[in-house]
C-alpha cells in the first residue's frame, strides 16, 4: 500500500515510516518540521526512501497534496505537551482539532475511498486511572482537589467512603475524564476519526498510547516525555526534578512496541472500528525512572524532590492491555532496562539543551504549578 504518515518526521512517526518501508509499503510524510522539536530542519534519521512533503496539517491544500494517491493514513501530526497546552490553547486546538478536521475533510472530498485510518491518541484522556476500594470495589476518584495537594496529601481516596484506595489497570471502557487542553484535543481527534470513519464506512483504529519512550525523542525539548527530560538533565549534570513524593507512577512503553501495535492494527481487520490501549501494563514510580537512568549512565546524581505539585497531574494510571493482546496478539517485547539503555545510547550522540527551568517558569507564571 501507499501510506500517508502525518507528523512522519517526529519521534513515533519516523519509526512507523521505517517499519512500513521495511514491510514493503510506499510512504509519504507530511511534516512541518516544528521549530520546538526539529528547529525547522529534517532530522538525520529521516528515511530517504519516503517521499517528504514539507507542509502543515493546518493547511488543507498541503494535506490534500500529501494525501494524493494514498491508500491508508496514519495520523501522527499533533502538538504534544500537557502543561504547555494549558497556556497555548489556540495552537493546540488549531493543530490537533483543526488539523484532524482538515485531514478528514480531504479524505471524504477525494473520489477514491481510503482503505484505513490509524490514529494514536492518549492515555491522558483517562485522567486518574481506576482504583480499588476495600469496601466499594473499583472506583474513579477523579483529580485530587487543590486543597488536598496544598496539604501534601498525595494519595487517592474512595469518593464514596474516603478510604485509601490502590491503583489497578485501566481498560478501554473506562470513562474518559480529560483535565488538560492536550487531552481534550486528543479525545476530539479520536472521536472525530472514529465518527467520520463509521459514517463513511472507512476502517479505522485508535491506539491510546501510554508513556512512549525511546530514541529520537528530542532532548532539547522540555515538553517531551519524562524519561527524555530526566536524561537531558543528567547529561547537563543537573538533578532530575520530581514533584510530590516521587511515588506517582506511569506506564512506560517502548516506541518499538508501539510500532508493532500499529502494524498489527493496519494488517488485521479485527482492529477495524476498535480502540486499544498500548502500554506495558506495569506502573513504574517516577523516582525509580530517575534513579535507574542515573545508574545506567553511571551518574551519582540524585533526583531533587521538591514537594511541589502541578495542577491537574494524575497520581497513577496504567494500562489494561487485555483487549489488544486478545484481539491482535500484541504484547510488549522490549524490557524497561533494554529500552532505557537504547535511549541513553541515543542521548550520547544527541545534543541536549536544558530548557527545563524556563518551561517550569512558564507553568508557574500561568498558575499551573505550586
Amino acid at each position: 500500500m501507499r501510506l500517508l504518515v502525518t507528523g512522519g518526521a517526529g519521534f513515533i512517526g519516523s519509526f512507523l515510516t521505517d517499519a512500513l518501508i521495511m514491510h514493503g509499503h510506499d510512504v509519504c510524510i507530511l511534516d512541518n518540521l516544528e521549530e520546538q522539536v526539529h528547529h525547522g530542519k529534517k532530522p538525520p534519521y529521516l528515511n530517504r526512501e519516503a517521499e517528504f512533503v514539507h507542509g502543515d496539517i493546518r493547511d488543507i491544500a498541503a494535506v490534500k497534496h500529501a494525501l494524493d494517491g494514498a491508500d491508508a493514513v496514519i495520523h501522527c501530526a499533533s502538538a504534544v505537551g500537557v502543561g504547555q497546552s494549558m497556556y497555548e490553547i489556540k495552537r493546540y486546538t488549531d493543530v490537533n482539532v483543526g488539523g484532524t478536521a482538515n485531514l478528514l475533510q480531504a479524505i471524504i472530498d477525494r473520489p477514491e475511498k481510503i482503505r484505513k485510518i490509524l490514529i494514536p491518541t492518549s492515555m491522558t484522556s483517562y485522567g486518574e486511572g481506576v482504583y480499588l476500594c476495600p469496601v466499594h470495589g473499583a472506583v474513579r476518584p477523579g483529580l485530587r482537589p487543590l486543597k488536598q495537594l496544598e496539604a501534601k496529601d498525595w494519595h487517592l481516596h474512595c469518593p464514596l467512603c474516603a478510604a485509601p484506595v490502590e491503583p489497578v489497570a485501566t481498560d478501554e471502557s473506562s470513562l474518559r475524564e480529560s483535565a488538560t487542553v492536550y487531552s481534550l484535543t486528543k479525545n476530539m481527534q479520536e472521536d472525530m476519526v472514529m465518527t467520520i470513519a463509521s459514517t463513511y464506512s472507512i476502517p479505522a483504529t485508535a491506539l491510546r498510547l501510554f508513556n512512549v519512550y525511546g530514541p529520537r525523542q528530542s532532548l532539547s525539548n522540555p515538553y517531551t516525555g519524562v524519561s527524555a527530560i530526566f536524561l537531558s538533565r543528567l547529561k547537563n549534570n543537573e538533578q532530575p526534578v520530581i514533584y510530590e513524593d516521587g511515588l506517582q507512577s506511569r506506564d512506560f512503553v517502548s516506541v518499538h512496541d508501539v510500532v508493532d501495535a500499529f502494524l498489527l492494527a493496519l494488517e488485521n481487520d479485527a482492529a477495524n472500528g476498535q480502540v486499544f490501549n498500548v502500554g506495558s501494563g506495569m506502573p513504574t514510580p517516577i523516582v525509580e525512572i530517575a534513579r535507574r537512568l542515573a545508574a545506567l549512565t553511571g551518574s551519582t546524581i540524585e533526583p531533587r524532590m521538591t514537594g511541589e505539585f502541578r495542577k491537574n497531574d494524575v497520581r497513577h494510571c496504567f494500562a489494561d492491555t487485555t483487549k489488544i493482546r486478545t484481539m491482535l496478539g500484541w504484547s510488549p517485547r522490549v524490557s524497561f532496562d533494554e529500552g532505557m539503555k537504547e535511549l541513553i545510547e541515543w542521548g550520547e550522540a544527541e545534543h541536549a539543551t536544558d530548557g527545563f527551568a524556563e518551561a517550569q517558569a512558564l507553568l508557574k507564571e500561568h498558575g499551573l504549578q505550586s
